[in-house]
């Protein structure tokens, strides 16, 4: 890459969160920088989205992440593992099957890797990306909306927005609809605030949700499919018996997502849909063959997340079969009633670079799936099972204000 176009693409970095390695099929991708184009009168603090990674963390026993005695002790405990000799494990076939596909990517991942360490060596890419002024995550209860909405009281409760009489007006009236089973939306040209129970929560600009369980998704479908989404990307609570998953947020058994009305969802024109999947080749198998034909989807590409650490390393060795340092991105195209297969350009292979938020928050890819979705003007779109808000965006789930709540936002000073 010419100078002039590495400082090129670093201007358009800082102004849209978005770094592109053309010459490895992958990006690099600052999800707060994105987020941020969200919103004007409020910005996501660095520290409250990369959690994880905050140097000033505390651990359970209360000493720093970085304390000498604790990263002494985790070197000690990491000499007694490679002492121990491994094991030789024989893989069973739908394992050999998640092994061939792993190789089949490993090159196009390290070669990916590879550019962005190049890149962030000759245009310090990473800079602050995790260390901000904003440091820590403010300690207070979130609200669990889950098991509100499951409680004999969800239709009683209401959530307040804070409106704007007039764009250029500071004066605000106060507008209260149904929380639950309701489409609520921002139409302001500007992010306003809400109140739900004493708690406080941002919503993006020309933004709506809709917080209801699987059982009420069908009132997401639209009259006239004219009316339909051309984007629809879905984050699905996978059924895992990881008991450390479990106590981030519910899931469920994975033939409950086959009840999705994917394809009554989708625009006349047809829609791109975008699934993340986890690495398991038992839920790959569920997708291609009883997902993907149920919704009436065909398997179009496959994207790649790259998680890695703010020192630009892997989060975890490539090869490591349980635990993968990335995740998929299924993309597959439902016609609608008249869409063309045709129509659609998208490569396979795509690689996503991001450091990661906190546990499960997937890096903020809808602009650049828009892309693609070449057929329809003014493409509505939204997201199934999500956990926080995107301008111009429906978002359904039965948390979609996890990550909108006040605390993982500053007041803009201008």
């Amino acid at each position: 890459m010419a100078d002039g176009e590495s400082h090129e693409g670093l201007s358009a970095f800082f102004e849209f969160g978005v770094f592109r390695l053309d010459e490895a099929n992958a990006l690099f991708l600052d999800p707060v920088r994105i987020l941020n184009r969200s919103y004007t009168r409020f910005r996501i603090s660095p520290g409250a989205y990369y959690t994880r990674f905050f140097s000033e963390s505390k651990l359970s026993d209360g000493s720093a992440v970085n304390d000498p005695k604790v990263t002494g002790k985790r070197r000690k405990r990491g000499k007694e593992k490679k002492k121990k000799k491994k094991k030789v494990r024989i893989l069973n076939s739908r394992e050999q099957i998640a092994e061939r596909r792993h190789l089949e990517v490993r090159l196009a991942m390290l070669k990916a890797h590879k550019a962005f360490i190049v890149a962030n060596r000759d245009l310090g890419i990473l800079g602050n990306v995790v260390n901000g002024e904003e440091s820590v995550l403010p300690q207070c209860n979130d609200l669990d909306l889950v098991e509100l909405g499951s409680t004999i009281q969800a239709p009683l409760f209401e959530v307040a927005l804070k409106v704007p009489e007039e764009v250029a007006n500071s004066s605000f009236i106060r507008k209260v609809v149904p929380l639950f089973d309701n489409l609520v939306a921002n139409e302001c040209c500007i992010d306003i605030e809400a109140e739900c129970l004493d708690h406080q929560y941002v919503l993006p600009k020309r933004s709506s949700f809709c917080m209801s369980d699987l059982r009420d998704v069908h009132n997401l479908v639209p009259a006239e499919s004219n009316d339909g989404f051309s984007l629809i990307v879905i984050d699905p609570p996978w059924e895992n018996s990881s008991a450390h998953q479990k106590m981030k947020y519910p899931t469920l058994p994975n033939r409950h997502f086959l009840y999705l009305p994917v394809n009554q969802l989708a625009h006349t024109n047809g829609a791109l849909v975008a699934l993340w999947v986890t690495n398991r080749e038992k839920l790959r198998d569920f997708v291609e063959n009883e997902l993907f034909p149920k919704w009436d989807t065909k398997h179009v590409a496959t994207f790649y997340w790259l998680k890695v650490k703010p020192d630009g390393s892997m989060i975890s060795e490539l090869d490591l079969f349980h635990h993968r340092p990335y995740e998929c991105l299924l993309l597959g195209f439902c016609p609608g009633k008249e869409g063309k297969l045709e129509e659609l350009n998208i490569p396979d292979n795509q690689i996503f670079i991001s450091v990661p938020g906190a546990y499960s928050r997937k890096p903020p890819t809808g602009e650049l799936l828009l892309e693609y979705v070449s057929w329809c003007r003014g493409a509505r779109c939204i997201e199934l099972f999500s956990r926080e808000m995107n301008a111009g965006w429906t978002s359904w789930g039965n948390e979609p204000l996890h990550f909108q709540h006040l605390k993982y936002f500053l007041r803009s000073s201008c």
